[in-house]
């Protein structure tokens, strides 16, 4: 994860998740133990780690609680991820 990587994910999650680009939040934010997100947003949110990180991530092996945070969201790409198979084009 860098930094660039990081605050794409947070953006996503202030814009498109919270829908409220002034909010605060950052790396380490509680977003689901407090209640700002809910679990039906997070499918759409691994969507999108998977895109940021260009990873595939297994869905049936995220817990709510890894998502909790950004920070959380990118300790599971790296730990649960492999990477996504490049088409080949001709």
């Amino acid at each position: 994860m860098d930094n660039a990587q990081l605050e794409r994910m947070i953006q996503y999650v202030k814009t498109q998740v919270l829908r409220n680009p002034n909010v605060e939040i950052g790396p380490d934010t509680p977003l689901v133990s407090s209640g700002m997100v809910d679990s039906f947003a997070l499918i759409e949110t691994l969507v999108e780690l998977e895109r940021v990180t260009d990873l595939r991530i297994p869905a049936a092996m995220v817990a709510p609680t890894d998502m909790d945070t950004v920070r959380k969201m990118f300790d599971v790409a790296a730990r649960l991820g492999k990477p996504r198979k490049k088409i080949e084009t001709r």
